[in-house]
């Protein structure tokens, strides 16, 4: 299921938002100097240094630099996606909704995908009453074995499917659901025309979105059944490739600074009944790219906290390279003798996992893959240096690569220099030695983005001009911009984009940049708006320059005689170039 969002509908929804009114429904504001102020919702503070200006309807803190617009606002404090953010706002000003579009074979109504999931709330409530019931005491005492109170068998709404084939039928179809719209959410299945209880004699899992309906169940046999656990299917209501159990308990806690991802419903279960908050599991399948997604939104960093065993050391690895794809910091939570979450809580208690320091990543990586080579033998090593090169050409900070290249030299054996260069990384090499191992020299435009803070800086102001209107037509163009993805946020300006749209689609830390300069520095005098624009233009244009200097130098190592001396001549020229720059 899907909605299409078009930018007139959007930009719509954005008039008829007022921010101030929208935020102080969280926070208390203050009007002060034409702007309302309150303290920050994203991080403790006793003095008020959250602002919210009417006239840009936009938010942001000097303190922690959150910032944005109000589709911005609900999303962090609501930890909504985009779609979903817009959703809750349209609702709120009575705006209608695009029309949905089901992605499901099922072309089912709003109102029937209600009707599903009432039904499994209805389910959820019966399975739950079960759990008390003498006939189902067996189940009761295995949860109560498995270390849990009755408190929080409530709190996670478990319950227990009666060994009877047909009983939560019976009851549901007699609230009034039919056969169909059971089979259709996974509660009932059909075959032979004859329609069953999907689950039977089994411990019940309510699967919890954050808006807390009931998606599904995951249910864990007591007996010989196989598979040991069953979860429900895709239906039209639910997908498990996106969604993560307890998803309705990590909805309602803020400022964490970590989620921690487990295999399996106990281990969430046994660590928030030991007091942790942040945790959350995935739904019978190996973790998914939409399921990083949504864990990204609730914390800035995720430990990965999957069993000690052979398997489970396989699922970390997969889980470790999601995480590196979504651009998500991961640690893991490694635990000794081969234990599971659930049994080191047990051992423990929760004192335990907060004094089981996280394993980095890099670090993790680099200890399951020697364990697959002999490191007795100078054949191990090499393969072992060779594989841990692969993955140490994602490090980007110099310090952190230093410390990995340090370990690597005390393991195998290997110089710094040869281990730095099988990584690709010969600018850290002396320049003597950078001609022996440098690589073919690659096109401007493949290069990392992070040339130079300055970049980044000149960058950002323009754009911040840009998206204050403080610049007339055709002082600058997208092509005066290095990044690729700020030449592509210029160029929606440049064309008349709505300036919240494009902030909206920006990384936090960008964002917060430009709102910044447009609260502090943003001139009321053109002409030192033009000044401004036209010092981070010089930045630009010789930083260009340098760059292609750079690239000539490259080609000049290892060009042949006849071709040296017009690349000579070609670095000369824009050398004159950047003195004439600089002088004027």
């Amino acid at each position: 299921m899907a909605r299409f969002f078009s930018e007139q509908w959007i930009d719509e929804l954005r008039s008829r938002i007022d921010i101030v009114d929208l935020i102080s429904h969280y926070v208390p504001l203050t009007q002060k100097s034409g702007r309302f102020w309150g303290l920050c919702p994203f991080h403790g503070e006793k003095t008020a240094s959250f602002s919210v200006n009417p006239q840009r309807q936009m938010y942001y803190c000097f303190g922690c630099h959150a910032s944005g617009t109000a589709i911005n606002f609900v999303m962090e404090m609501e930890h909504m996606s985009f779609p979903e953010a817009l959703t809750q706002l349209a609702e709120q000003v009575h705006m209608e909704l695009p029309e949905e579009k089901f992605e499901t074979r099922e072309g089912i109504s709003k109102d029937q995908k209600n009707r599903l999931y009432d039904a499994n709330r209805a389910c959820a409530l019966f399975y739950h009453r079960q759990l008390w019931e003498k006939k189902n005491e067996h189940i009761l005492a295995y949860l109560h074995n498995r270390g849990l109170s009755d408190s929080t068998i409530r709190k996670f709404g478990l319950g227990a499917a009666p060994a009877d084939g047909r009983e939560a039928i019976r009851v549901l179809t007699a609230q009034g659901f039919t056969e169909d719209e059971l089979v259709l959410c996974g509660i009932a299945v059909r075959r032979d025309n004859q329609v069953h209880d999907m689950f039977r004699n089994r411990a019940i899992f309510p699967i919890i979105d954050g808006n807390s309906r009931v998606l599904g169940f995951g249910g864990r046999t007591l007996g010989d059944a196989k598979p040991k656990y069953l979860n429900t299917g895709d239906t039209p209501i639910f997908n498990k490739r996106k969604g993560v159990y307890a998803h309705n308990l990590l909805h309602k806690q803020h400022q964490l600074k970590r989620v921690i991802l487990t295999e399996g419903y106990m281990d969430v279960i046994a660590m928030v009944q030991a007091g942790l908050t942040g945790i959350c599991a995935t739904l019978g399948t190996a973790l998914t790219q939409e399921q990083a997604r949504l864990i990204k939104r609730y914390a800035p960093e995720v430990w990965v906290s999957y069993d000690g065993d052979s398997a489970g050391q396989h699922a970390i690895l997969r889980a470790l390279d999601i995480f590196d794809l979504e651009n998500i910091p991961a640690k893991v939570l490694d635990y000794p003798d081969g234990m599971d979450p659930d049994e080191y809580i047990r051992t423990y208690g929760s004192q335990g996992i907060e004094s089981l320091q996280p394993t980095d990543a890099i670090l993790y990586r680099m200890k399951r893959e020697s364990e697959k080579h002999d490191m007795t033998t100078q054949e191990g090593k090499t393969e072992y240096a060779i594989a841990c090169s692969r993955f140490l050409t994602k490090v980007r900070e110099p310090v952190q690569l230093e410390n990995y290249v340090q370990r690597l030299v005390v393991e195998t054996g290997f110089s710094r220099d040869v281990l730095l260069a099988q990584i690709g990384r010969t600018e850290s090499l002396p320049p003597e030695k950078q001609a022996t191992y440098r690589r073919s020299a690659r096109p401007l435009d493949e290069q990392s983005p992070d040339y130079h803070n300055e970049v980044d800086i000149a960058e950002l102001q323009l754009l911040a001009l840009l998206a204050g209107g403080s610049l007339q037509e055709n002082v600058i163009s997208a092509q005066d911009f290095i990044r690729e993805d700020h030449r592509d946020l210029a160029s929606a300006l440049l064309s008349g984009e709505n300036a919240n749209s494009v902030l909206e689609r920006m990384p936090d830390v960008e964002r917060g940049k430009i709102i910044d300069w447009l609260e502090h520095d943003l001139a009321p005098d053109p002409d030192r708006n033009l000044q401004a624009a036209n010092d981070c233009l010089r930045k630009l244009h010789e930083k260009k320059l340098d760059m292609e200097i750079d690239h000539l130098n490259e080609e000049l190592s290892s060009a042949s005689n006849s071709n040296q001396l017009d690349i000579i001549k070609q670095i000369m020229s824009l050398q004159d170039k950047k003195r004439q720059l600089r002088k004027e």
